[in-house]
């Protein structure tokens, strides 16, 4: 389960272990994770970073499977925790040591930068290939946060970026040795800490305002 921690300016939300994937119990400890940052005074950042092979694989289809009558439900939940890391008041980075799939994938770009691994790992969106329409929330926050080209690229060829084609499509920020992946990502964050505030959040829900609609509508 995701666990917080925290260095001086800069929280570490370790998201898991495992594939790490959007239990609903998971959702809710990530939620009260950010509850405990938000509620910080003073200079402060979020560095989200996993343990193991994976970031995340995204949404639990063992969880969607049993709980068929739920989805609708389920979904909301997950769109509302992508609504919230982007527009959250705190400067954030995701720290991609692992593979980042789907809706995996899709909560490293609510981050403000990403920082991958360069030598193993892979970012993608899926969906193409497991007959899974993107929702009209999710598309936007896509198209968003990458350009045109990329995004098109992404979203329906289902292509798989290492981290140095990550870095060249604009999908990711930087990409680094697998001992450096967190320690960037939180010297990027604690450069940033001292922006964090109500203005920042205004920033960004103003920037973001339409795909923030669209990911809360269901």
């Amino acid at each position: 389960m995701p666990k917080l921690s925290r260095t001086d300016d800069v929280f570490v939300l370790d998201i898991g272990d495992t594939e790490n994937r959007f239990h609903p119990d998971w959702v809710a400890e990530v939620n009260a994770a950010l509850d405990e940052v938000e509620a910080a005074d003073g200079p402060k950042a979020l560095v989200t970073s996993a343990t193991g092979k994976f970031w995340s694989n995204g949404l639990d289809l063992d969880w969607v499977m049993a709980n068929g009558d739920r989805f609708m439900e389920y979904a909301a939940l997950v769109q509302k925790l992508l609504a919230r890391y982007l527009e959250l008041p705190v400067p954030t980075v995701a720290a991609v040591q692992g593979h980042a799939f789907a809706a995996g994938a899709m909560l490293t770009l609510a981050h403000d930068l990403r920082v991958m691994r360069a030598d193993r790992g892979f970012w993608c969106l899926p969906e193409v290939d497991i007959h899974i329409p993107f929702t009209e929330g999710m598309s936007s926050l896509i198209a968003a946060r990458l350009t045109p080209q990329t995004a098109h690229v992404a979203m329906t060829t289902g292509q798989r970026f290492g981290g140095q084609d990550a870095v060249k499509a604009g999908i990711v920020d930087r990409a680094v040795g697998e001992d450096d992946v967190l320690l960037v990502a939180v010297e990027l964050a604690a450069s940033l800490a001292p922006k964090a505030g109500e203005t920042l959040g205004t920033i960004k829900s103003r920037l973001y305002a339409p795909t923030l609609t669209a990911l809360r509508s269901l």
